[in-house]
């Protein structure tokens, strides 16, 4: 009675509310999440929306880009493509498919060093690297400035030629070392501490001109980082250009735009207001990153709240719907092109196979088919005769009356060869046949 009682409070789900619950779920619990793959099976619908899989060499994703992100892709998408992309996951209420809506996609090489950035700035940010109230001054109108970067490099030519322009009683010493490489994060860390162990300048600018992620990728070492922030003497990062960021850029005590911006830093008259300026700058831009990154979770919460109110997500919806009936419809005209020139390829076929020449033909393979099918018949029935006779032979050899006589009995039969079973089937003088293990006795009846 009391289990009765609890599947009648237990909740029933109709098919929509369960797909619709778990969709909300779903995209609650994963709303900024990373995902590394091969893309396979894309299809760029008309909307302008990307449908695709996401594979490694274990499992499979369905996904899909809106037009709205997949825009913004640099990147050549193709199938085999490796990528990096971010998103959330959801359910596509519908079919009920489990799906990820990519929000960002990389190539897989220069997302996976973004990503390794963005891992290594929070971790060093946690640690205090980054914290204004540790970063030292820079000094006003430095006498001697030093320079940490390569001898050949269009960084070393643009600050000195700044500083000659500006400053040309400001004394230069230069720290040559590779700012490109493997072993160039070990080479500017020699050369920061060479600095420092010297003790001969007045400020080091430590970077190199503009090149691709994986060129600067040497100013976001940790042991650099970490042998910017116990520098004794003031740094300023100058790294690329000014769109460029690296964690050189984060714990040292300024961050220049470009090496030239820099050599301005130090070189100018008003350099306690400038000073000012791009401490205000850098701070900034820290407390515009704290604050995207609260707004960014806070609007994550949002979204988890108003999934199922806000009218994006049916516009999406009805968007995909629509690509999916165009996807079947595309497929039915291309089914029914394909019907239509078999239904001709067909036609031609017979037209062909009429002509004597491959009626002929045709009837040798059928004559030679036949011919086979014939004698694999007959062997296969061959076969099963010999298997019942071997079959009513051990029947026969289970009931014969051979095995009887082999007993020791014998068998009577008259000259018509009826078996005798009774005397009164024979009489006297009847000449008999007795049928024993080894032969036959012709007997004469005398009593």
């Amino acid at each position: 009675m009391q289990t009765h009682n609890n599947a009648q409070q237990q909740h029933i789900y109709q098919v929509s509310e369960l797909n619709q619950k778990a969709r909300m779920l779903l995209e609650g619990e994963f709303v900024n999440v990373w995902i590394s793959g091969e893309i396979s099976n894309l299809v760029k619908a008309s909307s302008g929306h990307w449908y695709f899989s996401l594979k490694d060499n274990r499992a499979q994703i369905k996904s899909a880009m809106f037009k709205g992100n997949n825009r913004s892709v640099r990147a050549v998408v193709e199938n085999g493509t490796q990528v990096l992309v971010r998103g959330r996951v959801s359910l596509y209420e519908p079919r009920g498919d489990f799906q990820f809506i990519a929000e960002v996609m990389e190539p897989a090489g220069e997302g996976l060093l973004k990503q390794q950035f963005e891992q290594l700035k929070q971790q060093l940010s946690q640690m205090g690297l980054f914290d204004q109230d540790v970063k030292r001054p820079i000094p006003v109108s430095p006498k001697r400035v030093g320079i940490v970067t390569s001898p050949t490099g269009a960084a070393v030519h643009d600050i000195l030629t700044v500083l000659k322009r500006r400053s040309p009683q400001t004394e230069v010493i230069l720290y040559p070392t590779m700012v490109q490489g493997e072993h160039a994060a070990q080479n500017i860390i020699w050369a920061i501490n060479a600095a420092n162990y010297r003790n001969e300048v007045d400020v080091l600018i430590v970077g190199r001109g503009g090149g691709s992620l994986e060129d600067m990728w040497c100013f976001n070492d940790e042991a650099l980082a970490h042998t910017i922030y116990n520098s004794a003497l003031p740094i300023i990062s100058a790294v690329g250009h000014e769109v460029d960021v690296s964690i050189s850029d984060f714990v040292a005590d300024l961050r220049a735009p470009t090496p030239s911006a820099a050599a301005e830093i130090v070189s100018t008259d008003n350099s306690e207001l400038i000073n000012k300026t791009t401490q205000l700058y850098s701070r900034l831009l820290m407390a515009y990153a704290n604050n995207h990154k609260n707004r960014k979770s806070s609007f994550a919460q949002l979204n988890k709240t108003l999934s199922l109110l806000h009218p994006s997500h049916k516009i999406r919806l009805a968007q995909q719907q629509t690509d999916e009936l165009n996807l079947r419809l595309n497929g039915l005209i291309k089914q029914t092109v394909a019907h239509k020139q078999q239904r001709s390829v067909v036609a031609k076929e017979m037209l062909l196979a009429n002509t004597p020449k491959h009626q002929l033909l045709l009837a040798k393979k059928q004559h030679s088919q036949l011919s086979h099918d014939l004698q694999a018949s007959f062997n296969n029935h061959f076969s099963k005769q010999q298997q019942r006779f071997a079959k009513n032979i051990e029947k026969l050899q289970i009931v014969s009356p051979l095995a009887t006589l082999q007993r020791g009995y014998a068998i009577a039969t008259s000259k018509t060869g009826k078996v005798i079973t009774q005397t009164s089937q024979v009489d006297v003088d009847d000449k008999l046949n007795i049928k024993v293990a080894d032969g036959d006795i012709a007997v004469k009846v005398i009593n």
